[in-house]
């Protein structure tokens, strides 16, 4: 029952990275970031194995 007690602790740790992300997603609508967003999709893809054929459409 230790993970029933760290529940709250996830669902917080869960909302803040949405709340993040949304914001992120809604100060950056503009083609002028999208250098800085493909090296972080370059860097994210990589940290999670997608190469060769098993990469994101946008990517």
């Amino acid at each position: 029952m230790e993970w029933l007690e760290a529940l709250p602790a996830w669902v917080s740790a869960l909302t803040l990275v949405v709340t993040a992300a949304t914001a992120v997603t809604a100060l950056t609508p503009s083609k002028a970031d999208d250098k800085a967003i493909n090296a972080i999709l370059k860097v994210l893809n990589a940290l999670a194995g997608n190469v060769g054929k098993n990469r994101n459409k946008d990517a």
